[in-house]
């Protein structure tokens, strides 16, 4: 199981005394029980969007890159349950937590746990650049007075996350122990979890999975790419799907994760090349399929102007409750923006015949 406290590290200024500069832990990581031995540089640079190859190995040298509290030379090898940290000359800035009342969608709340139905457009938790109007911000409003809920943890209760632009379900612990319980549950994928997206092309079949490692994109860190499965570069991450509706030159599916890696779904429709649609950090923002009419190239813009934003909502999630043992099962309705963007290919399709789909 991985943990990982990741920081925005700043360069140390040329002209800061070196008696001031102090070590501090930026990272910290517990290696999965089925990870495959793997060079320590590249581990950390799978994991870390923010720091470079180049600036691990010198902090290796620097005796800065520890496992269990030994340091390791940039060659070392993880191994399964090893406690990795990074350490580096700069102290972690602190993010506060700081209470917002911002509405949100609760479609259940108890003693132990509440689920939310996330508004695209909201951050999950506060981090560097996104400091305020988070979700974490809004429930510590709401959960004022809970200790779970500290001025200096970004990321209370907090079991998942989605996506800043993807819209929908998200358990959220209200006590330590459910945390662990709940936690727990989505580590070993017992928990039920359910995705509704369009993507761009006609899928081949009805019914498919992808399997691909995830990992930072070599040529983009702000994005995953996907890799080859079995390679040691990426996480292990399997997507199932299955096609709900197909509308001419885009198909709504429907998406169910086996892992749950950082933009499994969309960087895995990329890889096969069918984007989701509008999803501006894989392509999916381009007019990918259809004619080459203006009237036809209106009417796609004239969606991404409907769903601005990729086209990807978490509908249904399900879970044993961490206090009762009873299984629970939520679904949401599709957001407005996705069915209207729905009704619209299907006024297209309804209304032209389309000829050599692909």
């Amino acid at each position: 199981m991985i943990e990982e406290e990741v920081e925005d590290l700043e360069e140390l200024g040329e002209d800061e005394p070196e008696q001031e500069q102090e070590m501090y832990e930026h990272f910290r990581l517990e290696v999965d029980p089925g990870q495959n031995l793997l060079r320590i540089d590249r581990f950390l640079v799978d994991r870390l969007p923010n720091v470079s190859r180049t600036k691990i190995q010198e902090a290796a040298e620097a005796q800065c890159v520890q496992v269990n509290n030994k340091p390791v030379k940039s060659n070392y090898r993880v191994k399964p349950k090893d406690i990795v940290t990074l350490m580096l000359p700069h102290p972690k800035r602190e993010i506060r937590v700081i209470p917002e009342d911002i509405p949100l969608n609760i479609v259940y709340e108890d003693d132990y746990l509440l689920v939310i139905n996330k508004e695209p457009g909201m951050v999950v938790h506060p981090s560097y650049g996104h400091y305020t109007g988070t979700l974490v911000n809004a429930l510590a409003w709401h959960l004022k007075g809970n200790p779970l809920f500290k001025e200096n943890d970004p990321r209370p209760g907090l079991v998942h996350r989605i996506d800043k632009d993807t819209s929908g379900l998200l358990v959220i612990a209200k006590t330590e122990e459910a945390k662990t319980k709940l936690s727990s549950q989505f580590f070993h994928k017992t928990s039920s979890r359910k995705y509704v997206a369009v993507c761009w092309g006609n899928l081949e079949n009805d019914n498919g999975t992808i399997i691909g490692n995830i990992g930072r994109s070599i040529s983009n860190r702000k994005i995953m790419g996907v890799f080859p499965e079995g390679s040691d570069y990426g996480k292990h991450a399997v997507t199932h799907y299955h096609v709900l509706e197909r509308l001419g030159y885009v198909n709504v599916v429907e998406c169910v994760l086996e892992t749950g890696r950082t933009h499994q779904i969309r960087a895995h429709f990329k890889s096969i090349r069918h984007p989701l649609f509008n999803d501006p950090e894989y392509g999916g923002n381009e007019i990918l399929k259809g004619t080459t009419f203006t009237k036809y190239k209106q009417f796609v813009q004239n969606c991404f102007t409907l769903c601005p934003r990729q086209a990807l909502h978490a509908k249904t999630l399900g879970f044993e409750h961490p206090g009762t043992g009873k299984w629970m099962d939520f679904n949401s309705e599709i957001p407005q923006d996705i069915q209207q963007l729905i009704e619209k290919w299907r006024g297209y399709v309804a209304n032209r015949e389309l000829e050599d789909i692909e």
